[in-house]
């Protein structure tokens, strides 16, 4: 109780006599001790009845500035609606992009390549004459055989107007080469020096020029050749080879228009192994140390071992391990679209240790006829052949 509601204590009265009047005070006076406290109690109700007011007002601002927002958005629908793309199928976007038109086309390229890689032709890189050459010649030569190409020059091969004459009447005649190991050493320099003057070159820039390359050669060749003139017949002749060019511009004539032709002077032979090796010794040595010798000086010390007849792929021709019937390769001739069928597919075709059984072997998978003629053995005793040994 606060002591503005309590009785004063007069002088003289005792604390419990003053406790007594003020009991009875109260009693008399409830209603003013009861009024105060009422006071206090009603000022919660008033803060929370305002807040709650706070709180509406909030809510209800937020609601309407929504409502506000939403018409605005749902205004702008309205006037863009007209505006707005047409559904798209898959379909109908392929086609506005023209893909289907483009995977046609493209379907239809696949099957005219699959077609001309089966007939062994590759369409375009073909000369600009409407007239097909009848014959393309390559003559192999090195960086060492200058002297070999000016006596060729002055013998069989046409030089100067006289090759341009020839190439008239339809027969081209290059010197075929790589290039040095080295690019751009002085090899390579007296070559481009010399055809600068003979213009009488066939450069594989591709090519590095190596004996142990002649069958890689052949690839490189043949695939040149045919990117560089369109002709009926693509020949490859080795350097010391002279030939009776008349000779062989009245086979060619003869053969003129044949599809698949493979022609030369057609051979086969032993396959030369360790094996073959050993069977040599059998027949020329009876003494076993010589024979032990012999074969560790062969096989071990690869003396004969990358020379002119051994193939280090000989295990892949069978027990007979013979060579299957192949082209000689002093004088090997293709027909046009055989030299296509390497030029297609060069990367892929698996070369031997010679250039000819390389050759015999590309054929072997496909729809080729042989020709052996006899006029193309160049080391046999028959007066009318056309070439011969130099």
């Amino acid at each position: 109780m606060e002591t503005g509601d309590r009785l004063p204590i007069r002088g003289g009265e005792t604390l419990a006599s003053a406790m007594k009047q003020e009991r009875r005070w109260r009693s008399h006076h409830p209603k003013s001790s009861s009024s105060s406290s009422a006071s206090q109690s009603s000022r919660g109700p008033l803060v929370m009845g305002f807040l709650s007011c706070l709180a509406w007002l909030y809510v209800a601002g937020r609601l309407w500035q929504d409502a506000e927002n939403r018409l605005l958005l749902s205004d702008l629908l309205q006037k863009n609606s007209g505006h707005l793309p047409k559904v798209l199928t898959v379909e109908d976007k392929l086609l506005n992009l023209g893909c289907k038109e483009i995977g046609r086309k493209t379907v239809e390229a696949e099957m005219d390549l699959t077609l001309a890689k089966s007939q062994g032709y590759l369409r375009g890189n073909v000369t600009s004459s409407e007239k097909k050459l009848l014959a393309v010649v390559g003559v192999y030569t090195g960086f060492g055989s200058r002297i070999k190409r000016n006596i060729f020059r002055g013998s069989w091969m046409p030089r100067g107007d006289a090759l341009r004459k020839l190439e008239e009447r339809g027969v081209v005649i290059r010197f075929v080469i790589g290039r040095s190991a080295n690019r751009g050493d002085s090899l390579d320099r007296n070559i481009d020096d010399e055809n600068r003057r003979t213009k009488d070159f066939l450069i594989l820039e591709s090519h590095e020029e190596a004996a142990e390359e002649l069958p890689r050669k052949a690839k490189f060749f043949f695939s040149s050749a045919v990117e560089s003139w369109d002709a009926e017949f693509y020949v490859k002749v080795d350097d010391n080879i002279n030939l009776d060019l008349n000779g062989l511009i009245e086979i060619l004539e003869s053969r003129r228009g044949g599809h698949g032709l493979y022609m030369g002077c057609m051979k086969s032979g032993v396959v030369i192994s360790e094996e073959y090796i050993l069977q040599l010794l059998n027949n020329i040595i009876d003494d076993i140390s010589c024979k032990i010798y012999i074969l560790l000086t062969f096989v071990h010390l690869s003396i004969f071992r990358g020379r002119q007849w051994y193939e280090p792929e000989w295990w892949k021709f069978g027990e007979a391990k013979s060579y299957f019937r192949h082209a000689a390769g002093s004088l090997t001739i293709l027909s046009n679209n055989l030299a296509r069928y390497i030029n297609i597919n060069s990367a892929s075709l698996q070369t031997y240790a010679h250039d000819d059984t390389s050759v015999g072997s590309w054929m072997i998978g496909l729809d080729a006829t042989y020709v052996d003629d006899d006029h193309l053995c160049c080391s046999s005793s028959r007066q009318e052949k056309v070439c011969s040994m130099a």
